[in-house]
């Protein structure tokens, strides 16, 4: 069994990233109060360094090197946001970077990877041809694969942001994050039930990818669907590492449709004035689709990132 981070390791990634990563402003909004009856905290990942929580988990992996493994470079497989942190961590210490990204992946994101200096090399659009393609790239050039979110280091950084929110904001009933690969998920888990162990920790995702709500239920990890979804980021899998904590920590996953999604995600940036991408909405929409579970609580809720297409915003025509 690998190594599992605890919550030691998010204190240290605390200190390791600091220097590399904003400290993000948590929100509130009367109006979302009164729509959702219940007090809500969003931890605002949107304002963080390359507009995502991801930069968290990718400076605490990449400044986690040694010397010698810094020198060979790294490489990790993404469709956007973890690709953008990679690449920035990488051009901090001066290291190359190869990301192996879908073929679709949303053009705002492939630029911003593209301006932070890394090598882009794609693959097809299911998450195992990443997989695959990035084993290929490991053969023939040596550099240190960093996995999106099944990796120690990139988890306890994750862990940070909710920290962050804990300090702020102690008495919270539930926490929130979406969950794709679980490291933002895993990461939360660790932080929140060190430091609060009363709080519940929930997990959202959209009900055409629900493979981590079926891995919680039944105890065993389900490959990802490849269904559409227009949260993009949230299409891929739980990992050996990311699984076992959210077995142990997260108390549920609950799914989310389609419509709710995009009706969060302009919700909020209508009533909050903030811009965040569809899978920071998830979170959003569950309060909406499963009013039960968070009537009359206090809420955390991390927006997990605000990088979207302004050219194809999923309620214009066709967006869906």
């Amino acid at each position: 069994m690998k190594k599992l981070p605890v919550f030691d390791d998010v204190i240290e990634a605390a200190g390791r990233i600091q220097p590399y990563v904003q400290r993000t402003p948590v929100l509130t909004s009367r109006t979302l109060n009164r729509m959702t009856d219940a007090a809500l905290f969003l931890k605002a990942e949107n304002f963080q360094r390359v507009g995502a929580f991801k930069a968290r988990g990718a400076c605490n992996a990449v400044f986690a090197l040694s010397e010698d493994e810094a020198r060979r470079g790294v490489a990790t497989h993404s469709s956007g946001n973890h690709a953008q942190a990679i690449a920035y961590a990488a051009r901090l210490r001066c290291i190359p970077a190869v990301v192996v990204m879908p073929e679709d992946a949303p053009p705002v994101k492939v630029a911003a990877v593209k301006d932070y200096g890394a090598k882009i090399v794609w693959a097809g659009s299911n998450p195992l041809d990443r997989e695959q393609t990035v084993k290929t790239v490991l053969e023939q050039t040596g550099v240190v694969f960093i996995h999106p979110s099944n990796n120690f280091h990139v988890i306890a950084g994750q862990g940070t942001a909710a920290l962050e929110l804990l300090e702020e904001v102690p008495d919270l009933d539930i926490v929130m994050t979406p969950v794709g690969g679980g490291g933002l998920l895993a990461g939360t888990a660790l932080s929140i039930k060190a430091l609060s162990p009363r709080t519940r920790v929930i997990g959202t995702e959209p009900e055409t990818v629900d493979d981590a709500a079926r891995s919680l239920r039944d105890g065993r990890i389900y490959p990802p669907t490849n269904a559409y979804t227009v949260a993009d980021g949230l299409r891929t899998f739980l990992g050996d590492i990311s699984f076992p904590i959210i077995s142990e920590h997260v108390s549920d996953i609950v799914t989310v449709r389609e419509g709710a999604i995009v009706a969060a995600m302009r919700l909020i940036w209508e009533r909050m004035k903030i811009i965040i991408e569809p899978s920071a909405a998830v979170p959003v929409a569950a309060l909406f689709e499963h009013p039960e579970l968070f009537c009359g609580r206090r809420i955390g809720i991390i927006l997990s990132g605000g990088n979207v297409d302004l050219d194809h915003l999923p309620w214009q025509r066709g967006g869906l």
